[in-house]
């Protein structure tokens, strides 16, 4: 025969099952909360500038924190749109160019590549005359289908750029409220926790917030030091647009493949204008996979996963198990989540040597 619960076992198992129902609908409601997720993060790392300003006084008046919410996101994008304006003529530069030596590019690949798959049995041009040719023959022999094909992707990829569009528009809205109300929102998170829990959950919270502020620190770091790599050896290897191109790859290091895939783009693209032969090629494989091992091996393990506890092998190994879980957004939140994490599993393991479990 059963036992019969208490009233608190009651309410504990109720509250549970709220909380597991709200887990659910916040999964379900992933893609929604895309722009909140990201606004939170932004609003997280931006809310001691509004701070520090918050508490300035300007003789006998304060700086009202709507006013200071306002310059900090101001000179956050103000940031990126100097970030752009640093990659734009780059690319106004480079594709001009690119375009004029397509033509040359491609009699190239052809003189080397032709040869071989002739004798392969495969017969084609790779040259502007022969693409164009293969190009039409495709078209006329299925070209319903390609359109269709083409339609419905030009769909899909339409509702996923207006979504993205939304969504760029709606974090800086969502980012300003954030911070506006930041303390005001933590301190209603810190009301809705069970009062026999509220001073270990303000402990673990205050760890949390001093491993992602080291994080933090490191990251930036990072991305300064791979900044002056990149340029370094750009400039050393004579690359006319060494200096946009190294800041670029460097400032964008924190998101990963993205960053150093667009460095390495645009300082590609300047080998094959700027240098004959492959020396540029080679020059551009040297530094960017040297900036690889030196980002992977070395900064990222020692200057981050250093500061918030990590040693390399846990640093990889977040890496690579988060973004096996959850794709490009997993390798992006793997160091931070893996932080909270480590805070949670101290506290863990602390509670396991203190149980009568383990002591009996």
């Amino acid at each position: 025969m059963p036992f019969p619960l208490s009233v608190e076992q009651k309410q504990t198992a109720f509250w549970i099952a709220v909380w597991l129902a709200f887990v659910l609908l916040l999964v379900a409601l992933g893609p929604v909360l895309t722009p909140f997720i990201a606004a939170a993060i932004l609003a997280y790392a931006l809310n001691p500038g509004v701070d520090y300003l918050d508490r300035l006084h300007v003789g006998r008046f304060g700086v009202p924190r709507a006013l200071a919410v306002v310059v900090v996101l101001l000179l956050f994008f103000a940031a990126i749109g100097a970030l752009i304006l640093i990659v734009v003529p780059v690319l106004q530069k480079e594709i001009p160019l690119l375009q004029a030596q397509i033509p040359a590019f491609l009699d190239k690949l052809n003189d080397v590549l032709a040869p071989r798959l002739r004798e392969m049995g495969v017969k084609v041009q790779l040259d502007g005359a022969g693409i164009r040719k293969l190009i039409s023959q495709q078209l006329a022999g299925g070209g319903d289908e390609i359109l269709a094909a083409v339609l419905a992707s030009a769909k899909v990829g339409g509702t996923a750029v207006l979504g993205w569009i939304a969504t760029v528009v709606l974090i800086p809205v969502l980012l300003f409220y954030l911070l506006l109300d930041w303390h005001a929102l933590l301190a209603r998170v810190a009301g809705a926790v069970p009062r026999r829990y509220i001073e270990r959950t303000l402990a673990m919270a205050g760890e949390v917030d001093e491993l992602l502020a080291q994080y933090l620190r490191g990251q930036l770091l990072v991305m300064l030091v791979l900044a002056v790599y990149y340029s370094s050896g750009l400039i050393i290897a004579g690359f006319d647009v060494a200096l946009p191109v190294g800041i670029i790859t460097g400032l964008l290091v924190f998101i990963p493949y993205l960053g150093f895939g667009l460095g390495l783009m645009l300082a590609l693209i300047a080998a094959v204008l700027q240098f004959p032969g492959w020396n540029g090629l080679v020059a551009v494989a040297i530094i960017y996979g040297c900036g690889q091992v030196l980002e992977g091996f070395f900064l990222t393990p020692r200057l981050v996963g250093e500061r918030i506890g990590l040693n390399p092998l846990a640093v990889i190994f977040a890496l690579l198990a988060f973004g096996q879980l959850f794709g490009f957004v997993g390798v992006l939140l793997a160091l931070p989540a893996s932080a909270v994490l480590m805070v949670a599993f101290k506290h863990l393991r602390r509670h396991y040597l203190d149980s009568s479990f383990y002591n009996a």
